[in-house]
């Protein structure tokens, strides 16, 4: 536990550059990317999809195959006008029609649980895991009460909302934003929180998870933006698909007996529309490093109450952890019990070959990670719990210190479960002197880089504190010669 931060200098006094951050996750994956075809594959995806580049591409130009619209028009809605909507008497307990209410009403115990089975919720609700998990979360946190949200109301919603998930993409479904919801409820009720959020900030945040993929086509920004598509048009390229879940999330409230926020103030309204927007845009994978380095800046400047519990006093702070908060949620599967974390990531990879599968059809060169010829799925893992999700989920574990160890745990031990299963190949059993720990940690000796910056230029502080970052992981690297494919 970090005690109270007494530097004069206000939150930013040892911030990490952007750009240290980049550069020390580019050397590694450059490292990572000579060790095999598959590992090459592994660091293009990281870089790609998690760090915020213009990547220079010659493409041919792919037709839309919708008939023009007007641009200003929201594309993807259905079902606005006559939604099913349900009369106040008529709603049942879980939002849904099923002849297993009882049987969900035992899953639904675990609601508050890390590791529920969104896959058993939804067997027992008629697919309509997310209908069901939010209608339950709002009840168990007493939020139709206090923001006057009729039940009729929030489920015709909800359905409404699940609707507009495709049923037929593999990962990005409404299971998937079950999943974050439920997981951003039981964040949001960490020990190190606890009153630390309004009840606005609260439904807020759950709102921004149950819609933060709403209409989403199974594909990335990239393959829109590289396919002229008509959404990346309508957003100019900048986070295409994050923008379209939350006009698409906010236009069906206006839907007949959809609006949940009814009886909110102007103010509310205006205040958690923002906080939405600000959540659901950060789910953008390509913001992923921003939002890690302003995270680790603010566990090293952590200020927490006499009662232990972390003081956020402006709204900057605030929504920077929920941001985090949420994109934690976004990336749990790696830290959630082996058997679920496992059916994420066929789904996941599922979807992936379809993207490329399409890719290949039109000429296009293939996304990392989305060719089935190539990609190793436990490769893809491993390299995503070392780059993306461990350093992400120890920096959180950090900031709400000790609430998230057996989380991290779990973490750890299933990327020892994937690593297992990576094939050893025969030249990383002959040279075992090549390689050390074959676990990649990704620290920043911040406070060092502190102590530093008083005797030296800013130029070299920089390079002290990458240098000093890089002799850290270089030791832990995965070995050079393993796994060629």
């Amino acid at each position: 536990q970090k005690s109270n931060n007494t530097l004069g200098d206000g939150p930013h006094h040892n911030h990490i550059t952007h750009g240290d951050f980049k550069r020390i996750l580019n050397r590694e994956l450059t490292h990572l990317s000579e060790t095999s075809r598959s590992g090459n594959q592994v660091s293009e995806y990281i870089s790609q999809t998690f760090l915020d580049q213009q990547t220079e591409v010659e493409l041919p130009t792919v037709t839309a195959e919708e008939p023009p619209k007007p641009v200003s028009q929201i594309s993807g809605l259905h079902g606005l006008c006559h939604s099913a909507s349900l009369s106040s008497a008529t709603v049942p307990r879980f939002g849904v029609q099923t002849e297993q209410e009882e049987l969900l009403a035992k899953e639904l115990e675990d609601t508050n649980k890390w590791g529920l089975d969104v896959f058993k919720v939804a067997e027992l609700s008629g697919n309509r895991p997310l209908t069901a998990i939010i209608f339950s979360i709002f009840q168990e946190r007493d939020l139709l009460k206090t923001f006057q949200i009729p039940a009729d109301t929030l489920a015709t919603y909800l359905l409404l909302l699940e609707g507009h998930y495709h049923a037929d993409v593999a990962y990005h479904n409404s299971l998937h934003a079950a999943d974050v919801a439920q997981s951003t409820h039981v964040l949001l009720a960490t020990p190190a929180l606890e009153a630390v959020f309004t009840d606005l900030e609260v439904l807020a945040a759950l709102f921004a998870s149950a819609i933060h993929d709403v209409d989403h086509p199974g594909v990335s920004n990239q393959f829109l933006i590289n396919t002229n598509s008509e959404l990346a048009l309508m957003y100019n390229d900048a986070s295409v698909l994050e923008n379209h879940h939350l006009a698409v999330g906010f236009k069906l409230l206006q839907a007949e007996n959809c609006d949940i926020f009814q009886n909110l103030s102007t103010k509310q309204r205006l205040s958690l529309r923002r906080m939405v927007i600000d959540m659901v845009l950060a789910t953008d994978m390509s913001k992923h490093m921003n939002l890690l380095a302003d995270l680790k800046t603010m566990v090293e400047t952590k200020k927490v109450t006499s009662l232990g519990v972390l003081l956020l006093d402006n709204y900057p702070d605030r929504i920077q952890v929920l941001q985090s908060l949420v994109h934690c949620a976004d990336l749990s599967n790696p830290t959630k019990p082996l058997p679920l974390y496992r059916q994420w990531t066929d789904r996941i990879m599922a979807e992936f070959f379809q993207q490329g599968d399409r890719e290949r059809e039109s000429g296009l060169d293939i996304s990392p990670m989305c060719d089935k010829h190539t990609a190793s799925v436990e490769k893809s893992q491993v390299g995503f719990i070392d780059y993306i999700a461990h350093p992400l989920w120890e920096t959180w574990a950090d900031l709400v210190h000790p609430d998230a160890q057996d989380l991290l745990d779990t973490l750890e031990d299933n990327r020892e479960w994937y690593q297992s299963k990576i094939p050893r190949s025969p030249s990383s059993l002959t040279n075992p002197e090549r390689g050390g720990p074959d676990r990649f940690q990704f620290g920043l000796p911040l406070e060092e880089a502190e102590e530093e910056e008083e005797e030296e230029e800013e130029e070299g502080e920089e390079t002290a504190l990458v240098k000093e970052a890089l002799e850290l992981s270089d030791t832990e690297l995965p070995p050079k010669s393993s796994g060629r494919s």
